[in-house]
């Protein structure tokens, strides 16, 4: 809009030849204006008066109203019109000049009549409007005809030099628009206008005048006016960007120790590194605050080149001291290239290198940006792996370590034939065979029964050869004998978990036949030989150990010299055969649900290698599943038979096969084996401890389940016993074997017998099976009575305090006491050296205390008095009364000399050692609870930690696992034994009374730094701590255990510990048991316990662990995530592909993957004895 609603003499310059263009534009609000030259405007002129500028608008309104057909006309002009114009504009010039000067005098009223008039019209009021309208008809109705041609030009002129509202002219409204016929055909062919048609413009606000904001809106298309604040995103910890700001070198502080000064201090002092002078004070440094770089700024100055460059001449403390640590690595390899810790810490130490930034930097100075690669770091160790081996050809640990490195980048094949190149090399290394055992198992591209089976078969034959002498390249190493035993379970439990239980059965049954029935003409040859003497027995069809009538392999050929058997008629007495329980009972089930069970249900009874019964006239057409009688072929068990020459490593053997029958024996595998071997998480399910912590029996499976059961994850441990079928197996193998020792090994074996009967009477009492129980405690009770009337028996207080506590636990109170009288009094005078009389008594004192809960009264005295009878030399007698004061005094006394003799015979060497050692667990036991009862838990606190602190340091602190010496196999054991009655003595007094947990959480913690293999320490641990509300103290304790432990019970109790922390919380967040509110925060347990699990595969024993992977993926699982439930099951697979129970749980948790799995099961030979095909014939049936 116009700053003044009146121009003029304004003119173009005389040669500018180009005719003036008329521009309307229609932006403005009523107003069109015509290019014009702002200099010669006589707005800004002193001497323009308001009257002139009044007569010259009425002037150019009617020029402009006359030649209205010359601004319709074609823009350019003849060049004659252009000279007429400029003459008449040089004319008016003059003529405002005059005028100008005329009126001086007046110009304070001009100006206000000026500024009246300029707001007058600007403003176009309506008055003014008809006024304007009037004179304008007037003027044109005067004029005429003949006027027009030459007022057309002046018209023409003003125009070019005018402005004026549009409101003054409204008979040419309709004509000031010029209308564009020509179609723009680029409008058909884009979606809009071209923008340059488009006025340009910004909207404030979103709304519109005139509309009535509640009922009415407008929506705006296009972009909003509104800015869009770009908020930074803050970046958190475990973001790539921040993670590595953590590989940055730090500022390293240093702090001199000064005296404190009297004086106060008003501010703490910055105190600068040594080398940096302090600073001067000048005009630039009143204050002396500014360093030299600052000052040197601030006069304009830059630092000079040494300086510059002196930083980076001087190298950081941290990137020193690697480098001096590699020169020294560096040094001394160079001087000891035999030393192969040295290599292997070397090794070690690049993981410490590759995590320092710029210690190799690319160029002086400059710093590695970039992130380590995991290459890298690999190609450096395999360097100085290959240096190492240079210069120690024949180290395994280095070939080992190498092949553990490589197998993060090479191919499978290539790993497997360098492998056998090593294997070739030391086929006398019984470490390296289960390495490469194990390593085999873990290729799940090239796994396959058959295949790992054999393998185990050529290990063992190898071995063999090797220990007979027959290898005469590569000498018997030590301990070969006790490794190849540990590679035979090892074999045995891969078969049971595959399914192949028949052949693991079959292995053990002909192991002990060729150990313990070789006959004496075959002892003295080769191994290999004596195997192809025992294959004709093998293939006699005679009955083998286990079955009945089974004689063994020496008795066979002894009859075979003799012209064979002799047929003995089947005893027409026995029991009907049991009938079988039907497979499938409910066929509206789903299918997946359906063949779990019957495939569950075929694991558990046909676990036996069927046989024709001859006594039954049966033969092989009788077997309902064909690979029952065909699958267990002396080749299949020809190769893995060894020589076992150690009294000790037969007698385990037995306990061996009775353990993986599911009889409680006492045996625990051999650490290279345990944990491949656990699959069940009984060792979470200890509730009888919780309830009677001191009689509590311990049948001491360590996670390792019995043939024939893949029960569902979290099932108890004794819900079943084996089907008629396998009790009678069990009892044939007992006598079998129980002639064949004597002396403590065959009363450890009726006691293993005896222990698993009592064990089937606890499940029936715990479960309220009466009907069950009573034809159970009979049994029982049968079969102690028959073994106590024995004649090596009748004296073996084992059995007597096992057939007490059945009848305590039948609830026969009375008897069981009588029992126990008995029991007693036969052992005379022997007082506390023997260790089996205090092992009695200590039961049936902790018996009479868990009778009743108050600790006054009847029981307390039973009790005192069994256990101060104990050290009387006269013979026992029954329970009378209150014990006398003086009777305690003198019981005290007599334990702690007894104390103070084992202690100093322990201290001598030799046999005395051994015994003393061998009875000082339960002599220890018995005074603890003494003084529990007499005097209180303190003086058992007391008791303990004294003897604990002298047996501590006989033996080397942090190494349990010592295995080298008698007595230092026995001393962590009695320090485990007595740990454990400490530990349950305050859990009952915990129970009975109020006491704080802090003595039973200290003792714990100080056990299961010693003992961290120890699952029921470690349930007692874990238990006691979830009492707690704060769990810091217990992550930090799991922490330092699982950096420092090899076992990986610390791992799984750890992961057992958040799992319950978990269940806690879920339950408190839970309404009438269904929807989960999240009142309380999960405080981030589901990614900890993620966490825990990924760490633990990580170790040494996690990745090649079933009841890992099955815990793990029952975790996933319950979470609701499938997808990543179903990437954890194959990579279980990847690492342990062998194992069925982990595809049993797959079939349960991804129903519709079942045909799948089982086509994985049949590729891999896993034993698959329900068919998809059989299991539609028994529907269809």
């Amino acid at each position: 809009m116009a700053l003044f609603p009146a121009f003029a003499g304004v003119g173009e310059a005389p040669d500018s030849g180009v005719s003036r263009k008329v521009q309307f534009s229609a932006v403005f609000a009523g107003a069109f204006w015509i290019k014009l030259d702002w200099l010669s405007n006589p707005s800004f002129c002193v001497g323009t008066t308001a009257s002139s500028l009044n007569q010259q608008t009425k002037e150019a309104t009617a020029l402009v109203s006359e030649g209205s057909t010359l601004t319709r006309s074609p823009l350019k002009s003849q060049p004659s019109d252009e000279s007429d114009t400029n003459k008449k504009l040089t004319q008016i010039s003059r003529k405002k000049k005059k005028e100008k000067k005329k009126k001086r005098k007046h110009q304070h009223y001009k100006k206000t009549k000026r500024k009246h008039g300029q707001s007058s019209s600007s403003e176009s009021e309506p008055e003014s409007d008809s006024g304007k309208d009037r004179l304008s008809r007037s003027i044109r109705s005067s004029q005429k005809e003949s006027e027009k041609v030459s007022y057309g030009n002046n018209a023409a002129a003003d125009v070019g030099h005018h402005s004026f509202w549009l409101e003054d002219i409204q008979t040419l409204t309709g004509e000031i628009f010029r209308t564009d016929r020509k179609p723009d055909p680029a409008n058909w062919e884009y979606k809009s206008l071209y923008r340059g048609d488009i006025a340009r413009y910004k909207r404030k606000g979103d709304s519109c005048l005139g509309i009535n904001p509640k009922k009415q809106c407008v929506s705006w298309e296009g972009v909003s006016t509104v800015k869009k604040h770009s908020h930074k995103h803050v970046e958190r910890y475990f973001t790539k960007k921040s993670v590595g700001l953590m590989n940055i070198d730090g500022v390293a502080i240093t702090s001199k120790t000064e005296p404190p000064s009297s004086e106060p201090v008003l501010f703490i002092p910055v105190k600068d590194s040594d080398n940096v002078a302090a600073p001067v004070t000048t005009w630039l440094n009143p204050l002396g605050i500014y360093d030299q770089s600052t000052t040197q700024w601030l006069q304009g100055q830059g630092p000079s080149e040494q300086e510059s460059k002196q930083p980076d001449s001087q190298p950081d403390g941290e990137d020193g001291i690697l480098k001096a640590k590699v020169e020294e690595f560096n040094r001394k390899v160079r001087e000891n290239p035999r030393d192969i810790q040295l290599w292997m810490s070397f090794v070690a130490f690049q993981d410490e290198v590759m995590r320092s930034p710029g210690l190799y930097a690319i160029e002086e100075g400059e710093q590695e940006k970039q992130k380590k690669s995991l290459k890298l770091i690999l190609e450096k160790k395999l360097a100085i792996l290959e240096r190492a081996i240079d210069s120690n050809q024949s180290s395994v640990d280095l070939k080992l370590a190498k092949l553990k490195l490589c197998a993060e980048f090479w191919e499978p094949s290539t790993l497997v034939k360098e492998w056998q190149k090593l294997i070739f090399l030391h086929p006398n290394n019984s470490a390296l065979w289960q390495k490469y055992l194990l390593f085999c198992q873990s290729q799940f591209s090239t796994f396959s029964i058959s295949k790992i089976h054999n393998l185990y078969g050529k290990c063992l034959s190898t071995l063999s050869a090797v220990k007979d002498g027959s290898m005469l390249s590569h000498p018997a190493l030590p301990g070969t004998e006790e490794a190849m035993f540990a590679l035979f379970l090892q074999q045995c439990h891969f078969l049971r978990q595959a399914g192949h239980s028949e052949k693991a059965v079959s292995l053990f049954q002909a192991m002990i036949d060729f150990t313990f029935f070789k006959p004496d003409s075959v002892k003295d040859l080769p191994t290999k030989v004596q195997v192809e003497f025992f294959e004709p027995f093998w293939d006699s069809g005679e009955p083998r150990p286990g079955e009945k009538g089974a004689r063994g392999w020496r008795a066979w050929m002894h009859q075979q010299e003799r012209g064979g058997w002799v047929v003995i008629s089947p005893d027409e007495d026995d029991d009907e055969p049991e009938e079988e329980e039907e497979e499938i009972r409910d066929k509206t089930l789903p299918r997946w649900q359906i063949w779990l069970g019957a495939e569950r249900s075929r694991d558990e009874r046909h676990w036996q290698p069927w046989r024709p019964d001859k006594t039954k006239k049966q033969t092989e057409e009788d077997c309902e599943d064909p690979e029952r009688q065909a699958c267990v072929l002396f080749d299949d068990i020809g190769q893995s038979l060894i020589r076992l020459s150690s009294p000790d490593l037969q007698f385990q053997l037995i306990q061996a096969f009775l353990q993986f029958l599911g009889v409680p024996s006492g045996f625990t595998p051999p650490a290279s084996c345990l944990y491949l071997a656990m699959d069940e998480n009984s060792v979470f399910h200890n509730g009888l401890y919780e309830e009677k912590p001191l009689t509590f029996l311990n049948p001491s499976f360590s996670g390792v389940s019995c043939v024939g059961h893949m029960e569902q994850l979290g099932c108890p441990r004794w819900v079943r016993s084996h089907n008629r079928e396998g009790e009678e197996f069990i009892r044939n193998t007992f006598h079998l074997v129980l002639p064949l020792f004597s002396g403590k090994q065959k009363s450890q074996l009726c006691f293993s017998w005896l222990r698993y009967e009592i064990a089937k009477v606890i499940w029936c009492v715990q479960t309220k099976n009466k009907k069950r129980l009573k034809s159970q405690g009979k049994n029982c009770k049968k079969l102690a009575k028959n073994l106590l009337k024995e004649p090596e028996n009748r004296n073996n207080f084992c059995l007597w305090k096992q057939y007490a506590h059945l009848e305590w636990l039948l609830g026969n109170i009375e008897d069981a006491r009588k029992v126990f009288d008995t029991a007693v009094s036969m052992a005379g005078s022997s007082e506390l050296k023997d260790r089996e009389l205090c092992e009695l008594s200590l039961l049936y004192a902790e018996l009479e205390v868990e009778l009743l809960q108050d600790l006054r009264g009847a029981a307390t005295g039973r009790a005192v008095h069994i256990l101060t009878r104990l050290t009387e030399s006269s013979l026992y007698g029954p329970y009378t009364g209150q014990v006398l004061a003086t009777q305690v005094l003198k019981a005290r006394k007599a334990y702690e000399h007894a104390l103070q003799d084992c202690l100093g015979e322990n201290c001598a060497s030799g046999p005395a050692a051994a015994n003393s050692l061998d009875c000082l667990s339960s002599l220890v036991k018995c005074f603890m609870l003494f003084q529990y009862l007499t005097v209180g838990i303190d003086a058992a606190a007391r008791t303990y930690e004294q003897l604990f602190a002298k047996l501590k340091v006989s033996f080397v602190p942090g190494d349990p696992g010592l295995e080298h010496s008698a007595s230092s196999q026995s001393l962590p054991s009695v320090l485990e034994a007595i740990t454990l009655m400490h530990t349950s003595l305050l859990r009952f007094h915990m129970k009975v009374s109020v006491y704080p947990l802090t003595p039973l959480r200290e003792a714990l913690s100080e056990a299961l730094k010693l003992y961290p293999g120890n699952q029921l320490l470690w349930w007692s641990y874990v238990q006691i701590q979830n009492k707690s509300h704060s769990a810091s103290k217990t992550r930090r304790f799991f922490d330092a255990i699982t950096r420092s432990a090899k076992p990986l019970e610390p791992w799984l109790f750890a992961i057992e510990a958040e799992k319950m922390r978990k269940r806690l919380v879920e339950t408190v967040q839970r309404v009438d048991g269904r929807e989960i509110h999240a009142t309380i925060p999960e405080t981030g347990l589901t990614h900890r316990i993620r966490a825990l699990f990924e760490n633990a595969m990580r170790s040494d024993n996690g990745s090649q662990c079933p009841l890992l992977w099955r815990m793990y993926l029952n975790f996933l699982v319950s979470l609701g995530n499938k997808e990543r439930s179903k990437g954890v099951f194959y990579k279980a697979l990847q690492n342990c592909p062998w194992a069925k129970v982990l595809y049993l749980d797959a079939v349960e948790y991804f129903p519709n993957e079942l045909q799948e799995i089982l086509d994985l099961m049949t590729e891999k030979e896993l034993r698959v004895r329900l068919p998809l095909e059989e299991l539609e014939l028994l529907l269809e049936d």
